[in-house]
């Protein structure tokens, strides 16, 4: 799961098991561990320290110069990118379990919108809590440090939320780039072709004549059965046998 790792979108290929010391270890995650402290510590901070009762209002107002909407969109912005960092935590540890390509490819494509997204809300947050805070000019009964404490932890959420964007651009580049493909193939066999019958041609027999023999008469060793005009044996006429 390495960015720009061996395998699909950056995750090794289904079948290679887990291995939580070496997921522990890779950027992506460390970064995403971060951002998942610095949302607890904006929301929790702005939830538990971030609006105070003036002595002259009975309602609470936000330390950000009484601008409730501040308070609650930097709440707001914390709550659901720990949600989040908790979903994509999860779903890192299970992208190599996930055998279709095209799964994968939304996943990242998900993780990658998010986080950009988000690297753009936390920043907005940093800036609106910087500027209200500075317009802020009567800072008694306020705990300073925690509204202090909050603008510096939206602007590192900001940034680490911009790196994970970085990381999820990465893989969703890396696309199948780093599968490796067999280089080596064998070429189709060929498609039989129909069998087609050799042509003879006819030729004129032409018997082969020897020297010393006639070419174009009789067998000189052939002799005839029958004779016309010949004569019997013993030159004489036949007389049948007396009985």
């Amino acid at each position: 799961m390495e960015t720009g790792g061996t395998g699909a979108n950056g995750a090794p290929l289904p079948g290679g098991g887990f291995n939580l010391r070496k997921f522990a270890r890779q950027p992506q995650t460390i970064v995403r561990f971060f951002s998942w402290i610095f949302s607890i510590v904006v929301f929790g901070t702005v939830t538990a320290e971030g609006w105070v009762n003036p002595r002259n209002r009975p309602e609470a107002q936000c330390v950000f110069h009484g601008d409730g909407s501040a308070c609650r969109y930097a709440v707001g912005v914390g709550v659901l990118a720990f949600l989040g960092c908790s979903g994509f935590l999860l779903l890192d540890v299970a992208l190599p379990a996930i055998s279709d390509a095209r799964r994968r490819r939304y996943a990242v494509m998900a993780d990658l919108g998010f986080s950009g997204v988000w690297s753009f809300l936390w920043f907005v947050c940093f800036c609106l809590l910087a500027s209200l805070w500075g317009q802020t000019s009567d800072v008694r009964g306020i705990p300073q440090d925690a509204a202090r404490a909050a603008i510096a932890f939206s602007f590192f959420s900001s940034a680490t939320w911009a790196i994970l964007t970085y990381f999820a651009l990465s893989r969703y580049r890396h696309g199948m780039d780093g599968v490796a493909v067999p280089t080596s193939m064998e070429p189709p066999a060929a498609a039989p072709t129909a069998y087609a019958p050799t042509s003879y041609s006819h030729s004129a027999y032409h018997p082969t004549t020897y020297p010393g023999f006639p070419s174009g008469g009789a067998d000189p060793y052939q002799q005839t059965l029958f004779t016309a005009g010949a004569q019997p044996l013993g030159g004489g006429a036949y007389q049948p046998p007396p009985y």
